[in-house]
């Protein structure tokens, strides 16, 4: 069946929906909305069946959902409506929820429901829960939506009359009054609360070192306290502000935009604050932690269990800046000293890794210096995974990756990947060549011909097509949740193996040939080469692309995405 996916921007659940379909058989076109007269000449010429919208920010056009079947998916159980659902859902500290597939019909969310599926909400950022149980939930409602429709028996419940049990509950756009954080009187939940369900967007406007800020994301401080409001110390990169019971984290902030300046960008928050932040102490955690220590958020963090060592990172929005690279590096190397024989790198329930930090780079004096300290870091970091020869290396992918991400995956021994994963293994819609050694890792993986398909098509993958074509050697059927401790489970297993030495120094041995044939340092050198010229010309479509990314404005007409 051929199916146009309908997106107000092609996300994480546009891009898995479109690589599960796409796993089922159905053809997929995407179209992105905002001009109904474009949306509407596409339809006339492609003709689809069905038109499927994942993600929505404007109402689909009535001249189209009266000649044509529209689903529309929607973040929350049947009954609910409104544009802030998932938000509202968050902020009130709800703990199961949902997600609807619906009819498009002239009220918003008020069509007939052809699925619905439920799902936990864990105390975790609204654009988490969004890549996780909401997307797995969302998958299973619109599969089984999809299915129904093409069965053509099948007729939708409308949300009213002898067959309707629910209650509607319309319910408004949530707007910043309602997200405003008084840190004089707000607790420490209640502050949490309001920061997660804004963490990726719209952020929380607040007033921070005398400037307007958006804050994005936060997380519990258990020991530091000072005076509701004051800033107490930082740590990687993000800010500790005090509550009146307590303290949080705040890891990213925006400037709000000046009226007729430019868009403003999401930044580390001490990158953010810059001069304005206050002298204070960095307050690090540390990087192990003993049974029944609770030092609290941080970004990086290593145990063992036996002979099995863990290295969790997770940086917000899988962006790693040169800063982050230098600092796993760092963690790595200290995991390389402790006395395993298998190391899981990842582990973690959201992206695992989407490569060089974008933003960070827009926001540099020298954007083409900045990319180029960025991806030599990235590349120091997995030459590092591709020359440990003493240990098995595992990369464990509980969420989304991409790009450098992916390739990072990719130096690790054997990468397990959890089945609602999507990747994206390749760099061309931001105009780059790519680095991080994918010369030599991917095609060893997929071959010659498969790796150029996957880096020149540029389409995500769903994690049963990786597993598939062998871009990654084991898919965890595991809720998000539970992703780490199943991972942790089969790396105790794969330890315990009585084959586990032999293979080390095969893999050893072969490294070693590998090197003979063609040094690592010459991958390096060819991507690079291209990778300079690309950062360092002021016409490369990578600027552009760049910018237009990271600011969420449109790329400039007839740029090629392509090298």
């Amino acid at each position: 069946m051929r199916i146009l996916l309908l997106a107000s921007a092609f996300n994480s659940l546009s891009q898995r929906l479109h690589a599960e379909l796409r796993d089922r058989g159905h053809r997929v076109d995407v179209q992105l909305a905002g001009d109904d007269e474009e949306l509407l000449a596409t339809v006339a010429r492609l003709r689809p069946s069905l038109v499927l919208a994942p993600m929505l920010r404007s109402a689909i056009p009535r001249t189209l959902w009266e000649q044509l079947t529209c689903l529309v998916v929607h973040p929350g159980p049947p009954g609910d409506r409104g544009p802030s659902s998932l938000d509202r859902a968050v902020q009130e500290g709800r703990t199961a929820w949902g997600v609807t597939v619906l009819q498009a019909e002239a009220e918003m969310d008020a069509g007939p429901v052809w699925a619905w599926a439920p799902c936990r909400l864990p105390e975790r950022g609204k654009s988490d829960l969004y890549r996780n149980e909401v997307s797995d939930a969302a998958v299973t409602a619109a599969l089984l939506a999809v299915e129904r429709f093409a069965s053509g028996g099948y007729v939708p419940q409308p949300q009213h009359g002898p067959g309707w049990h629910g209650t509607v509950r319309t319910r408004p756009p949530l707007r910043q009054a309602e997200r405003r954080i008084d840190w004089t009187a707000d607790p420490t939940e209640e502050v949490l609360r309001r920061l997660r369900a804004a963490d990726s967007r719209p952020g929380v406007l607040d007033v921070l070192c005398g400037a307007e800020w958006y804050l994005h994301g936060g997380h519990r401080e258990p020991l530091l306290r000072g005076r509701p409001g004051e800033l107490l110390a930082t740590r990687a990169g993000a800010v500790c502000r005090a509550t009146p019971d307590g303290a949080v984290w705040l890891p990213e902030l925006r400037r709000r935009r000046t009226p007729g300046g430019p868009v403003t960008v999401k930044l580390p928050a001490v990158t953010a604050l810059g001069a304005l932040l206050p002298p204070l102490a960095e307050h690090p955690a540390p990087l192990t932690a003993d049974e029944g220590e609770h030092p609290g958020w941080s970004d990086l963090g290593y145990h063992e269990d036996g002979p099995v060592g863990f290295l969790r990172f997770s940086f917000p929005g899988g962006a790693m800046s040169a800063g982050h690279c230098r600092r796993l590096l760092a963690a790595y190397r200290f995991a390389l000293g402790r006395p395993t024989t298998v190391l899981v790198l990842g582990g973690g329930r959201d992206f695992f890794s989407n490569g060089i930090h974008l933003n960070v780079i827009e926001a540099a004096p020298d954007p083409a210096a900045e990319s180029w300290a960025n991806i030599t870091a990235m590349d120091d970091l997995v030459a590092e995974v591709l020359t440990t020869t003493d240990r098995l290396v595992v990369a464990a992918v509980g969420g989304n990756a991409a790009a450098g991400g992916v390739m990072l995956a990719l130096a690790a021994d054997e990468v397990w990947c959890r089945a609602g994963s999507v990747l994206n293994p390749h760099y061309r819609l931001m105009g780059l060549h790519g680095s991080e050694y994918w010369t030599y890792t991917l095609p060893r993986r997929v071959g010659a011909a498969q790796a150029e398909r996957l880096t020149g098509r540029a389409l995500p993958v769903s994690a049963a097509a990786a597993e598939r074509i062998g871009l990654v050697d084991r898919v965890l059927d595991a809720g998000p949740e539970e992703f780490g401790a199943h991972a942790a489970r089969l790396a105790g297993l794969l330890a315990a193996s009585p084959s586990v030495h032999r293979r080390i120094a095969a893999k050893k041995a072969a490294r070693e040939a590998d090197e003979r044939t063609k040094p690592l340092e010459a991958y390096r050198a060819e991507e690079l080469a291209v990778m300079r010229r690309q950062f360092f010309t002021p016409e490369s479509p990578y600027h552009a692309l760049r910018s237009a990314f990271v600011r969420k404005t449109p790329v400039p007409a007839g740029l090629r995405a392509a090298p």
